[in-house]
């Protein structure tokens, strides 16, 4: 079994790792991390990645229980990433077909930030992309090198578009912007989504390599 932390809308790695995985574990008793893909992911812009960020409320989050970090509402956050979502996919084969699944993620509210990830991660991947998998939760505190039921892959995904772990391998496909950016490896799952539409299961499946 396979042990992550959770992801917004995760990277494709992080979902190429899971792709043949039943069940896996998210950990959902760590402490938040800042700076991590927690609470930010990348898409495809006509300049090459940019970046969403969901804003947390104020506090020591670096002390939080990931479970009690809560999302934060003074800035329109949600339709904001809604209208980047739109300018970068509108042309996208799939993005009409997906919108109005997607869309209510970025009207409805969400006390915090895991069960909204959750939420998300269900409808993409179990819902759209076909994964047969179901998550469990690791809910004792775990540091790190002490989790004993299988591999912990948590924090070997980082933020970094251009270094991959050793076990993920990038499995092309066509983007919205690869002429002008050249392919962009490692994005979020949902530009595979609305790229690839159901499809992106077999990217997803020919690019992850167990580590030994």
């Amino acid at each position: 079994m396979l042990l992550l932390e959770t992801q917004y809308l995760p990277s494709i790695a992080w979902c190429s790792a899971i792709w043949k995985e039943n069940p896996v574990a998210l950990d959902a008793a760590e402490h938040y991390q800042k700076g991590s893909l927690r609470n930010r992911c990348y898409i495809a812009g006509p300049n090459g990645p940019q970046r969403m960020s969901i804003p947390l409320t104020k506090g020591k989050h670096q002390q939080t229980p990931i479970r009690e970090v809560r999302i934060a509402y003074e800035e329109p956050w949600q339709r904001q990433h809604w209208r980047t979502i739109q300018a970068a996919y509108g042309n996208a084969p799939y993005f009409e077909h997906y919108a109005d699944e997607i869309r209510p993620f970025y009207e409805r509210r969400w006390d915090f930030l895991f069960d909204y990830n959750l939420d998300f991660q269900t409808l993409i991947l179990k819902k759209k992309l076909g994964w047969s998998g179901e998550f469990v939760f690791q809910t004792d505190y775990c540091p790190s090198g002490t989790w004993s039921q299988g591999t912990d892959l948590r924090d070997a995904i980082g933020g970094d578009l251009n270094e991959f772990p050793a076990w993920f391998s990038p499995n092309r496909y066509s983007q919205v912007f690869e002429e002008r950016t050249g392919f962009l490896p490692n994005l979020s799952v949902l530009d595979l989504l609305l790229c690839c539409g159901k499809t992106g299961g077999e990217v997803l499946a020919q690019a992850f390599y167990l580590p030994n």
